[in-house]
């Protein structure tokens, strides 16, 4: 299988900007969406059979990346994160717990081994699920605009080489 994703990095930038509204209205900050992207692959499932042809977004490596997503916070000042809460609104602000220590405490506690900001082993399954599910709607419209243009077998058929 070839880097199929070169013959559609136009497609991809042209989605990257019809997609800004959603990520503006996430619980995610555009330097988020950066780094949740930059953690996603994307493939083609049933690229063999051009009926069932899909993108699909391999989050796989999300998990792991997760804590930086909560490091990325960390860093960000908090006129720009939205009022402080991590509830899903807007951009979301510095989450958990508030307070000018809470960075310092939670990295002192994950040092420790003791719980992250999800409370079982560091992963926030919520906010891992909310990313997973905005990835899945990228590939979804990045498909939709392939077809659209009758590109979509060109990429699947690059897919396969």
């Amino acid at each position: 299988m070839s880097d199929w994703t070169d013959a559609i990095v136009g497609d991809r930038m042209a989605v990257d900007q019809e997609f800004n509204d959603r990520v503006m209205n996430s619980r995610f900050s555009n330097q988020e969406w950066g780094l949740i992207m930059t953690a996603t692959e994307f493939d083609i499932e049933h690229a063999d059979d051009p009926d069932r042809a899909r993108i699909v977004a391999d989050t796989s490596k999300l998990p792991d990346m997760m804590p930086e997503l909560d490091s990325l916070r960390e860093q960000m000042p908090a006129a720009a994160g939205g009022g402080g809460d991590d509830t899903g609104g807007g951009l979301g602000g510095l989450g958990g717990g508030g307070g000018s220590g809470s960075g310092f405490l939670r990295k002192v506690r994950g040092a420790l081994g003791l719980s992250g900001s999800g409370g079982d082993g560091g992963v926030d399954e919520e906010r891992l699920e909310a990313a997973e599910t905005m990835v899945q709607e990228y590939a979804d419209r990045l498909q939709q605009r392939l077809e659209e243009k009758g590109e979509f077998e060109r990429a699947r058929t690059a897919y396969l080489e």
